[in-house]
C-alpha cells in the first residue's frame, strides 16, 4: 500500500480485485494425504474422453518450490462426473524457483481452444505499488502480466509452456484481471486494471493526465482491454490493442449474434466498478458502476458503442455474461440477446437483467436503437417502474456460465460458498430459480467449468458442472439435468493447494 494511505475508492478497487484472485499464498495442508492421492491416481496411456484442468495458486511455504503455480490435469468419468488426477507437471511460470517463487504473479484463468488441443494460462503479473512516481513494492521490480500457451498431450496432460505472450512493454507492467475467448475460438480477450494508483487519480494534471492514454512509465499505466487472434497455440495482438480505458474493468463477456436480416456481429460487454476520471466526465455522478459495450471487428479491433457506458443500478458490478436465447436454426428469432450483471454490496449479491435491442418493436427499441445495440433493463412494460427486480445470488457472484442450449444460468458466489441455478425465459430474459435453487460448494469458490453431454457408444453421457474452491483446496462437481438444469449428485475431489481458474473439454 502507498505510504500516504488509500482512499475509500482505492479500497473499493482493491476489494474487487480480491474477489476472483487470491492475494498472497495458501499454505499446503494435508501434504501426506495429497501425496498418497497423487500416487494412487496414476496416469493413462491414452487421452481420456473428458478432461478438466485446474490452476494452482498454493505452494509449500517460504523458500520451497512446492507443487503450486502448476496446472493439474484430471480425467473425467462420464458415468458420474468423478475426476482422476493425471498429473500436475505443467508449470504456469517456467522461471519459478525456490528463491523467486512468484516471477509471473498468480495464475488466474485457463482457456482451451474449441478443439481441446491448445490451452492458454493467464498470469496476473506483479504490479508496481507506488508512492508518487516511485515503486514501493517489496521487490521494486514489477513483472508484466503474461499468457503462456500449451499443447495438450496424447494422455490429456499439458506440454511445457511455450513462449510467454505479453502486451505491454516490460518497463510498463499492469495488473491482469481475467481473460475469456469467444465461442468460435477466434479471439481471446484480456482486461487489465493498470498501475496503482491509477494515472490521473486523485487529481489530473499535465504530468499526471486522466486516462485513457498510452503508458509512459511503470507508474503511468491506464486500465485496458487487449484482443488476441488465436491460431493454434499462437496469439497475435489485434490492431488497436491494448485499448486503454478511463474505468477500472472487473469482468467481461463476448457474444456473437446475427440480427434478423443482418450480418453476424460480435460484441464485448465489460463491467466497471470505478471511474478514474475526476473532472469533465461524460456521465453525471454516480458513474462508477457501469457496463461498457464494444463492437469487435473481423480483425479484433474494438470500437465503443454509442450510449456506452451504461450506468448499473448496483454497487460494484463484478461479473457479466451475455446470452443469446435465439434457436440455432437459422431464421427462427423467438429469443433475444440478454446481459446479466452480477454485483456485490452490503445487501448481498444480485443479478441485474438487461436486453440488447436487436429487432425493432413497439415499446423500447427503435431502428436507431437496433443500429446502436442499445442495452435496456429487462422490463414488463416500457416504464422504468416496470423494470424486473434483480435476482439474489449470495455474496460476491464472481462468475457465471450457461449450458449449451442457453436455457440455464449458473452463478458461483465466492462469499456464500454456493452455486445458484436459474432457468432463462428465452423471450423476455427473466430468471426463475431451479429446484434446488442452489447447492453448497467448498470454501471460497472462484471459478466454474461445464462439460456438456456428448454422444458416446450409442448413448448420451451426463452433463457436469465443476467448481474450484480456493479456500478448501478441492473441486466440487455436480451432475446437471439436460431437461430441467437441476444440480444433483455432488462430488468432491482433492486438488493441489489454492485452485483458481478451471476449464473442461
Amino acid at each position: 500500500m502507498t505510504a500516504g494511505g488509500a482512499s475509500p475508492a482505492d479500497g473499493k478497487r482493491l476489494g474487487v480485485q480480491m474477489s476472483k484472485k487470491i492475494v498472497g499464498v495458501v499454505a499446503l495442508a494435508g501434504l501426506c494425504a495429497l501425496s498418497l492421492f497423487l500416487l494412487n491416481c496414476g496416469t493413462t496411456s491414452s487421452r481420456p474422453s473428458g478432461l478438466l484442468y485446474a490452476l494452482t495458486q498454493g505452494y509449500n511455504g517460504e523458500g520451497a518450490t512446492g507443487i503450486g503455480y502448476n496446472v493439474s490435469s484430471f480425467a473425467m468419468d462420464f458415468n458420474n462426473g468423478n475426476l482422476s488426477l493425471i498429473n500436475s507437471n505443467a508449470s504456469t511460470c517456467p522461471a519459478a524457483s525456490s528463491t523467486n517463487p512468484f516471477p509471473c504473479g498468480l495464475p488466474l484463468d485457463i482457456l482451451l481452444d474449441p478443439t481441446g488441443t491448445a490451452a492458454f494460462v493467464l498470469n496476473q503479473g506483479v504490479p508496481c505499488l507506488q508512492q508518487g512516481t516511485v515503486c514501493v513494492s517489496s521487490s521494486n521490480n514489477p513483472v508484466a502480466p503474461s499468457i503462456y500457451p500449451y499443447t495438450v498431450n496424447s494422455d490429456g496432460s499439458l506440454s511445457n509452456p511455450g513462449t510467454a505472450v505479453t502486451w505491454t512493454a516490460n518497463a510498463y507492467p499492469d495488473t491482469a484481471v481475467a481473460m475469456v475467448r469467444d465461442a468460435a475460438g477466434q479471439f481471446l480477450f484480456v482486461i487489465d486494471q493498470g498501475s496503482y494508483p491509477s494515472p490521473g487519480y486523485p487529481t489530473p494534471s499535465p504530468t499526471n493526465p486522466s486516462c485513457p492514454h498510452a503508458p509512459t512509465s511503470q507508474t503511468d499505466v491506464c486500465p485496458s482491454i487487449s484482443v488476441f487472434a488465436i491460431q493454434g497455440t499462437t496469439l497475435t495482438l489485434a490492431s488497436g490493442s491494448p485499448f486503454y480505458l478511463s474505468k477500472i474493468p472487473t469482468s467481461l463477456s463476448p457474444i456473437t449474434f446475427t440480427p434478423p436480416g443482418g450480418a453476424a456481429q460480435e460484441l464485448l460487454f465489460v463491467t466497471n466498478n470505478f471511474d478514474i476520471c475526476t473532472s469533465g466526465c461524460v456521465l453525471p455522478p454516480p458513474s462508477d458502476n457501469t457496463v461498457s459495450v464494444y463492437s469487435v471487428s473481423s480483425s479484433g479491433t474494438l470500437s465503443e458503442q454509442p450510449n456506452s457506458p451504461y450506468i448499473v443500478a448496483a454497487a460494484d458490478p463484478i461479473s457479466v455474461i451475455a446470452v443469446n436465447t435465439n434457436p440455432a436454426v437459422q431464421g427462427e428469432n423467438t429469443g433475444a440477446l440478454f446481459v446479466y450483471v452480477g454485483n456485490q454490496d452490503a445487501n448481498g449479491g444480485h443479478l441485474y437483467p438487461f436486453q440488447v435491442c436487436t429487432v425493432v418493436n413497439n415499446t423500447d427499441c427503435t431502428q436507431a436503437d437496433v443500429n446502436n445495440n442499445l442495452m435496456v433493463p429487462v422490463a414488463t412494460c416500457s416504464q422504468p417502474s416496470c423494470n424486473v427486480a434483480p435476482s439474489g445470488v449470495g455474496q460476491s457472484p464472481v462468475e457465471m456460465l450457461v449450458d449449451p442450449t442457453n436455457s440455464f444460468l449458473y452463478v458461483v458466489s465466492e462469499g456464500s460458498n454456493q452455486v445458484f441455478a436459474f432457468r432463462i425465459s428465452p423471450s423476455v430474459g427473466t430468471l426463475t430459480a431451479l429446484s434446488p435453487a442452489n447447492q453448497p460448494t467448498g470454501s471460497a469458490p472462484v471459478s466454474m467449468a461445464m462439460h456438456p453431454t456428448v454422444y458416446v457408444d450409442g448413448n448420451y453421457t451426463g452433463q457436469f458442472l465443476y467448481v474450484s474452491n480456493s479456500g478448501s483446496n478441492n473441486i466440487t462437481g455436480f451432475t446437471l439435468s439436460t431437461t430441467s438444469g437441476a444440480m444433483s449428485n455432488p462430488i468432491s475431489v482433492i486438488a493441489p493447494a489454492g485452485p483458481s481458474g478451471i476449464a473442461a473439454h
